[in-house]
């Protein structure tokens, strides 16, 4: 597979691609009707196939490996810890796959790779000196238990009637339109706690231990501080006061449990067989990780360019991001 007829390479072996970055269609007026079904339900697009398929795993998960609402009514170390081993097996399972294929068998070497580095493994800013062993130990050790506890008090909510409960046969529209919006609630409230720990001492207290991953792998969509793990997964919260079934919870947390691994592989494109690729669409997170104070969201709502801190990939964004930060730095030494 040659990746260049898709991208191009610096002369340090990096990797972009040949396409800008652009909204999705639901933003773009005036209505493009025809575009946005192919966004919505062609490959890729906004259903298929990350979406769906987290959302199959999801119910997967919820019929056959969480326990009956019954058996949580109460909070017991046997069904919680079920869970834990749930939750941990899948992380192994996704995180470690995308790893062992990529990172370890190294298949496809470094064919859409936008860093031609690999993950350091000698180097004093990670715990034991190697980027994968720390990633792999805040995900672990961390990032599972607190998706777990939040994940379990869920439960214990539901079986004990405390959230707003709705159910498929009663309003089937209304319950396909809400797990459709899980993955778009998800984005922002990603984004609206991204802003928030990337100010001043909660970004070097807490977020920095994230952004010590310049080049990501898939472990490190996971490595957090705990406090940035809790406030990632809230956002199961807005299901506490919008009517939802148990399932939309699922999926909310299955979400964004399971999703970091593919947005931070390092890879635009898993090569598959010969001519057949999955497309990874992690390029707009990747730019973050490379210019710091670029694309905090998703592509999907456009809220990085509402706000200015959109960066498509290009010269052109790269000289928008200079103009800004030095304007910033010019205020900041105006007014000290």
């Amino acid at each position: 597979m040659d990746d260049t007829l898709y991208g191009k390479r610096d002369k340090r072996g990096n990797w972009t691609p040949n396409k800008k970055l652009q909204r999705s269609p639901i933003f773009v007026w005036p209505v493009q009707p025809v575009k946005f079904l192919r966004w919505f339900l062609g490959y890729p697009g906004y259903l298929w196939p990350w979406n769906a398929g987290y959302f199959a795993i999801s119910l997967i998960v919820w019929l056959y490996l969480t326990p009956s609402l019954e058996t949580m009514r109460e909070f017991h170390a046997q069904w919680m810890s079920l869970i834990l081993a749930r939750n941990a097996a899948l992380t192994v399972a996704l995180y470690g796959g995308f790893h062992l294929i990529l990172y370890v068998m190294r298949r496809q070497q470094t064919t859409f790779k936008y860093n031609a580095k690999w993950p350091d493994s000698d180097n004093q800013t990670f715990m034991f000196g190697n980027q994968n062993a720390e990633n792999i130990f805040w995900t672990m050790c961390s990032a599972v238990p607190i998706w777990t506890a939040v994940e379990a008090v869920t439960w214990w909510l539901y079986a004990n009637g405390y959230l707003p409960y709705v159910d498929f046969a009663d309003h089937p529209v209304y319950f396909v339109a809400l797990l459709i919006l899980v993955p778009a609630w998800r984005e922002l409230h990603f984004y609206l706690i991204h802003r928030l720990i990337h100010v001043g001492p909660l970004y070097h207290w807490v977020h920095k231990l994230h952004h010590n991953n310049v080049n990501p792998g898939p472990w490190s969509g996971l490595s957090m501080h705990p406090v940035e793990h809790f406030l990632y997964f809230t956002g199961v919260i807005i299901h506490f006061v919008v009517p939802s079934h148990p399932l939309h919870s699922m999926f909310q947390l299955m979400h964004a449990g399971l999703s970091p691994a593919k947005s931070h592989v390092g890879f635009d494109k898993m090569v598959v067989d010969g001519d057949h690729m999955i497309d990874t669409d992690n390029y707009y997170h990747y730019l973050h990780h490379k210019y710091f104070e670029v694309n905090y969201g998703e592509k999907r709502i456009p809220l990085d360019e509402w706000f200015g801190t959109f960066h498509d990939g290009s010269s052109e964004s790269d000289e928008v991001m200079a103009r800004r930060i030095k304007a910033k730095k010019y205020v900041r030494g105006g007014s000290a």
